[in-house]
């Protein structure tokens, strides 16, 4: 995957993981990491594999090091050439020479920082904490190179003579204005002021990331009877005493915790200390001492976000942050949350009240808590409509809706179609890779699914490219996805939730704006644009999981094969604005404390995360016990170890785009190639060539409007 300069470091440190199943155990000693043979490192030379397809089974944490001594090297030397060049500076002797340099480095960073996200060990980790401010000294040094910019600034100044097509003349647009945001403008003191503070955001970054990680895995609760499960299926215990067995706790059973505030067993345990424990487990992630503890390093990160922010001349991070998205400031954020919060929040109300009837009438005994929600919830969707997700899963088995649902309706949208190829090795056993073929019959990209959580892979679900589809290079995509579904015990069916089946759908948007995109320069490739805008392809995507041709296709019981019946579908749709409240409050509030960290200038730093947390919460009207923001701060590795940092709210931004699109849709036929052809053409492909909100009007034929999005979620 090759990324613009800024990007390039950027992905390295935002996603902070491991490598390879075969990783040794223990401490390392990285020096001697360096001395590897260059012949003998796979990473050195471009894959033979077919679409250059990363030689996993070659590649060995010792590969890393070298690899990386080198390509930092080499892109060093090509970026000297390019600022001392004596010929005078040109469109393709400067910007088209900085898209092509650094492929070296541009493909270890790739595979490193897209591995290290799947199977951590500690020779990776550590190997990560030194790459850190390595690479952000080379940031550093492109960015912050005088000669380079002054080439770069001589052509933006005559850029409308130099004849340019409009993709092109975005690009050098793009390049300057990264360089002055990067600092390309102070003096040399400032310059030297900002190497420091960025070598240490890096660093920090990687410490946040690595403990969320470690803590995560260190609070899986640990149960000592069966009897404290009961509500869980058999095969959900089995899972728990499988777990408790490889942490060398036989006859006790273990829950891993998911990276959210929300655990998904709170919705079936049925004994209220053991959902309290479990919560509990979740919520004081890195807040209570130890090795692990994320407090202090919260505090650090916003302090230095502040300081670099008034040192490039913006009052605070996210004023700097913001101006790149398509919201443009902060108080363009603050007034859309503040709009949706207040009517959030009153749902959220009501639906604790009809919870506390529930409780009361059942002779509880007790006051609604955040570890109650879930599962009172479950009973209450019972109660109105007849039906639970206990009933739902057994029609959502795993290959099922990947290959029958996800890309049933990619086929049918764009006819792209799907081929497993078994002959390409893989980073762990139960990653499935496919093969896309075009419309025209014509392979087309790779497409890599990672399904299963294990202990050594980041929590959530995402989308990474290791190859991006760029003219320059003629590169064809490689595309990954990755979910984190429980591994049922071998043998048994992997069946989702609802929320799963959703992700999977969700996920592979995203994929399918890599694919499709059709850019000539890689800075542009799929999906390369502004953060609020990222979201709202895959967002769309998801749309697809409830369409009924689609679900009819996919939804079948995993033993009798029938189709999932009508009469639960319709309980479905019914319940389909059930909770709403929560789910949005929940968000909402995850998004505002995002802008509060951010929004704090450099000399308001609290000392106190958890105070000022909770604080933040109440001025905002968000603090609502029973509904706990998404992410609590020393946890919320989106904004402090990855690239949402004042960006969070970048969901529900996209959100009133997706809205608007599925009425689009919805108007003009639905699950149709004319439809799908449309919006590949109008939007996917074009990735970050044209301003984004220009690919929606041309796409729509207008501005998005927000009804679609408060109906969706009963907010009017």
């Amino acid at each position: 995957m090759k990324k613009n300069l800024l990007m390039l470091v950027c992905s390295a440190l935002a996603v902070q993981s491991g490598i390879a199943a075969d990783a040794p155990k223990g401490p390392v000693n990285t020096g001697r990491l360096a001395a590897t043979s260059a012949k003998a490192n796979p990473l050195l030379a471009a894959s033979r594999l077919p679409y250059g397809f990363p030689e996993f089974d070659k590649i060995r944490n010792e590969h890393f090091a070298p690899a990386f001594e080198i390509g930092l090297k080499q892109h060093s030397a090509e970026i000297r050439q390019i600022a001392e060049n004596k010929a005078s500076p040109s469109f393709e002797n400067t910007i088209v020479a900085l898209e092509r340099s650094g492929r070296l480095l541009t493909r270890v960073e790739t595979i490193f920082s897209n591995l290290t996200a799947t199977n951590t060990n500690p020779v990776l980790e550590q190997l990560s904490v030194e790459l850190a401010p390595k690479l952000s000294a080379h940031q550093d040094q492109i960015t912050l190179n005088g000669k380079l910019f002054e080439r770069i600034a001589a052509l933006y100044q005559q850029r409308e003579q130099l004849g340019l097509d409009a993709e092109s003349l975005r690009l050098l647009e793009r390049y300057y204005t990264d360089f002055v945001r990067a600092g390309a403008k102070l003096n040399a003191e400032q310059k030297e002021k900002l190497k420091s503070l960025n070598s240490q955001l890096a660093t920090l970054g990687t410490r946040f990331s690595q403990n969320v990680l470690k803590e995560t895995n260190a609070s899986a609760l640990v149960v000592d009877t069966r009897e404290e499960l009961k509500g869980l299926s058999d095969s959900e215990i089995q899972t728990a005493a499988a777990t408790a067995k490889s942490r060398g706790l036989d006859g006790k059973f273990v829950i891993p915790l998911m990276n959210t505030t929300g655990q998904p067993l709170l919705a079936t345990l049925e004994n209220r200390q053991t959902r309290q424990r479990l919560y509990e487990a979740s919520v004081n992630r890195g807040s209570h001492g130890g090795s692990f503890d994320n407090r202090q390093v919260a505090i650090d990160l916003a302090k230095l976000r502040a300081e670099r922010a008034q040192l490039l001349g913006y009052p605070n991070y996210a004023a700097y942050g913001l101006q790149s998205e398509t919201a443009k400031t902060p108080e363009a954020v603050n007034n859309m949350l503040g709009q949706l919060a207040p009517a959030a929040v009153k749902n959220a109300r009501a639906e604790a009240a009809e919870l506390q009837k529930l409780i009361d009438a059942q002779q509880g005994g007790f006051q609604l808590a955040a570890w109650d929600w879930a599962y009172y919830t479950e009973q209450l969707r019972k109660a109105r409509y007849a039906f639970d997700d206990s009933l739902l899963r057994p029609y959502f088995e795993l290959n099922n809706v990947l290959e029958n649902g996800v890309f049933f309706a990619a086929t049918k949208l764009y006819g792209i179609t799907f081929k497993e190829r078994k002959d390409l090795p893989v980073y762990h056993p139960s990653v499935r890779v496919y093969e896309i073929s075009d419309r025209d019959g014509k392979p087309m990209a790779l497409f890599i699914a990672d399904m299963y959580a294990r202990d050594s892979k980041r929590g959530g679900a995402w989308m990474n490219s290791y190859a991006e589809q760029a003219d320059l290079f003629g590169y064809k995509p490689i595309i990954a996805n990755h979910l984190n579904i429980p591994q049922p015990p071998a043998g048994e069916a992997t069946l989702l939730t609802m929320d799963e089946v959703r992700t999977a759908f969700h996920e592979f948007g995203h994929a399918l704006h890599g694919l499709f995109s059709k850019v000539r320069y890689p800075r542009f490739s799929g999906t390369n644009v502004p953060r609020d805008f990222v979201e709202y392809p895959s967002q769309v995507n998801e749309m697809w999981a409830t369409w009924p041709e689609v679900l009819t296709n996919y939804a079948k019981h995993y033993q009798s094969g029938q189709v999932i019946p009508q009469n639960l579908l319709d309980k479905v749709s019914a319940a389909s604005r059930f909770n709403q409240g929560f789910a949005t409050t929940e968000y909402i509030a995850a998004s505002l404390l995002d802008q509060r960290w951010h929004q704090i200038s450099a000399d308001a730093i609290p000392s106190d995360a958890l105070a000022f947390e909770q604080q933040a919460l109440k001025q905002m009207g968000v603090d609502f016990a029973p509904v706990p923001p998404r992410y609590r701060t020393t946890y919320f590795s989106h904004i402090f170890g990855g690239g949402y940092s004042a960006g969070y709210y970048a969901y529900l931004w996209s959100e009133v785009l997706d809205a608007d699109t599925v009425e689009w849709f919805k108007e003009n036929g639905g699950l149709t190639r004319k439809n799908g052809d449309w919006f590949r053409e109008k939007l996917l492909s074009r990735g970050g060539s044209i301003d984004p909100m220009e690919s929606f009007r041309q796409f729509r034929g207008r501005d998005p409007k927000i009804q679609p999005l408060l109906e969706r979620r009963g907010l009017q």
